[in-house]
């Protein structure tokens, strides 16, 4: 039943200057208005100098995070965000979980819960890690439950969660380039149909038996009706109607750019890519002196190969931006658990590229002598120039 908002508001303040927050995220926008940025996200950090409410925002260009201290400080911060016309809050404490949705007509749909305990860690005082799926879920019986792989899991949910927006509705359609052994691929369909979405889910892989496998364990986790699998190339394997979000972990080399390719050419709204191995760059640069002053960055073998994930990755964000998406590479797993560690995380904004972009682009791969192999994928596009 809605509520007025003033009041739920209210409710929202005093949760988020609790010293029981654990997190809380503001998106969306109110019918009519915008706010001044598009998402803000809350939890308490412990720093050096003691107990802070970290608050990160993003304009859409660049993030922003400030750490504020309890107390006045604090409510100042956090009166301005709720000033913000934000169409969502979601607020999480160790107690309890709130969920606010602005209707048309201004008024609050509040949905309150308590939050579940997580269970304590055996002899230990600290808190149990909280992941986004329960250990306990029954997938983990199926793809397999080890720590590490409970890590990476969770480490992608959040990656997942953070790219699409909280206040997401209606049937989302999903896809998996290069899905392997699909644990991944599953864990994602249990997340967001946890989260009320409609999902419908692909999954492809050029090897047969992982087709075949991967839709028995689809039937027996029951969802085989919106969980399918197909044997076939990522540039070639059919897909039908196009996918909103594009899935590509782990695709090796060049498999990662085809997958790039095909999610510009559907327009898909959402690209979550995790690349593995840098070999075609790698190869052109040995073939080229590099260019001044930067002789010492590919004299060494390893500091060549370094260099070439490095700048792999740089112009493939800088094509997607290029084609109309707002990229950003950042940390997937950390680098303790696995080396290939970074994530290429793509939104389409339906905007065309400045000519600064184009320019940047192509400078930098004209100054390097190399031809990024998602460029030649994507060459019956406008090309980027200068």
């Amino acid at each position: 039943m809605p509520e007025p908002l003033d009041a739920a508001l209210t409710e929202v303040r005093a949760l988020l200057l609790d010293p029981a927050l654990t997190r809380a995220v503001a998106a969306g926008r109110r019918r009519g208005r915008r706010p001044t940025v598009l998402r803000a996200e809350l939890r308490p950090v412990t720093l050096k100098a003691g107990s802070r409410l970290q608050i990160a925002t993003s304009d859409g260009a660049r993030p922003y995070t400030r750490n504020v201290a309890p107390g006045p400080e604090a409510a100042v911060a956090v009166d301005e965000l709720l000033a913000e016309p934000f169409g969502n809050w979601h607020v999480e404490t160790a107690d309890a979980t709130l969920q606010l949705r602005v209707t048309k007509s201004g008024e609050a749909q509040v949905h309150r819960a308590a939050t579940a305990r997580p269970a304590a860690t055996p002899g230990g005082n600290d808190r149990a890690k909280e992941y986004l799926l329960d250990p306990g879920d029954k997938i983990f019986a199926e793809i397999g439950g080890s720590a590490a792989k409970r890590r990476q899991v969770d480490a992608f949910l959040r990656a997942l969660a953070a790219t699409l927006p909280d206040d997401l509705t209606g049937p989302l359609r999903v896809v998996d380039l290069g899905c392997g052994n699909a644990y991944l691929t599953f864990a994602a369909y249990r997340y967001l149909t946890g989260r009320g979405l409609d999902v419908e889910l692909i999954g492809v892989d050029v090897r047969e038996d992982q087709r075949r496998r991967n839709t028995e364990l689809a039937e027996r986790l029951g969802w085989a009706d919106r969980v399918s699998f197909v044997a076939g190339t990522i540039a070639d394997a059919v897909v039908d109607p196009s996918p909103d979000l594009v899935l590509a972990l782990h695709a090796c080399d060049t498999a990662t750019d085809e997958a790039l390719a095909r999610a510009v050419r559907w327009d898909a709204r959402w690209v979550l890519a995790a690349p593995c191995c840098h070999h075609d760059l790698a190869k052109q640069l040995r073939a080229h002196p590099a260019p001044a002053p930067y002789e010492l960055l590919t004299r060494q073998g390893i500091l060549r190969e370094r260099f070439a994930d490095v700048l792999t990755d740089a112009l493939r964000a800088g094509l997607l931006r290029v084609h109309g998406y707002r990229a950003e590479v950042v940390e997937f797993v950390d680098s303790q658990h696995t080396p290939r560690n970074l994530l290429i995380r793509a939104r389409r904004t339906g905007t065309g590229p400045t000519d600064a972009q184009r320019a940047e682009y192509r400078e930098l791969v004209d100054q390097w002598q190399v031809t990024p192999r998602l460029e030649t994928l994507l060459s019956s596009d406008e090309v980027p120039a200068a």
